[in-house]
């Protein structure tokens, strides 16, 4: 039955669903990859769209910004969908120096500020990725120079986070910074799913390189996009 931020019916979805932010990068998404795709939801611009990729079901839809925006859709896909494996694909911001803007980061964990993810007092829980999906992403990717496999962090902040924590996280490895990935890896384990994240650089927080531009985020994920899909079809 719909739920409170998804309007579609019962088996609207596929058991993968490929998750943007924007919502305008998963319409994208959908019409590139499913032209006939359809459109299943559309609650407050969310739109979610269901179709055949290479003779097997496909959903794509976007999550919002932010850790709690993605809990909500993640939360009822798992719960009142059926969906088994939801796959991030969006972008963040470079940290470490192995990276530059344009380069792919296929998340293994991430680290968090957030208390979504707190859900054990004094536990630190670890985030990580599903290892099929991970598996079969890093498969994909194989003599791919600009793509990295590593951590990285998923922040609440987008402005305000104090600039020695930046250089502090790229000294430990830490690839790059988001704000969703560790939510959608917490709920994945909460139920018995599977999650991966993968990202384009759009920026670098520490090298001074150009950033992308708006319409650059929400176009230039190809690199992205294939490996992704390799992981939702594994």
């Amino acid at each position: 039955m719909p739920t409170p931020h998804i309007n579609a019916p019962d088996g609207a979805f596929a058991p993968a669903v490929l998750m943007p932010g924007d919502p305008r990068r998963a319409e994208r998404i959908a019409n590139l990859l499913m032209p006939d795709a359809e459109k299943v939801s559309d609650v407050r611009g969310i739109g979610a769209y269901t179709g055949v990729y290479n003779g097997k079901p496909l959903s794509v839809m976007a999550s919002g910004m932010g850790q709690p925006s993605l809990s909500i859709y993640a939360t009822e896909l798992f719960t009142h969908y059926g969906v088994k494996r939801i796959i991030r694909i969006g972008t963040c911001g470079g940290l470490s120096s192995k990276v530059t803007v344009g380069d792919v980061v296929i998340a293994i964990g991430a680290h968090s500020d957030s208390s979504v993810t707190n859900l054990i007092p004094g536990i630190g829980l670890s985030h990580t990725a599903s290892w099929e999906l991970l598996s079969a992403a890093v498969a994909a990717a194989e003599g791919e120079t600009s793509v990295h496999v590593g951590p990285v962090v998923s922040r609440d902040k987008f402005y305000g986070n104090d600039p020695s924590e930046v250089q502090k996280l790229a000294d430990l490895g830490t690839l790059g910074v988001e704000m969703e990935t560790a939510a959608l890896y917490m709920l994945a384990a909460q139920h018995d799913a599977q999650a991966l994240t993968v990202l384009t650089v759009s920026d670098h927080l520490l090298d001074g390189s150009d950033d992308m531009s708006a319409e650059d985020r929400e176009s230039r994920f190809q690199g992205a996009l294939k490996l992704a899909v390799a992981a939702a079809h594994c």
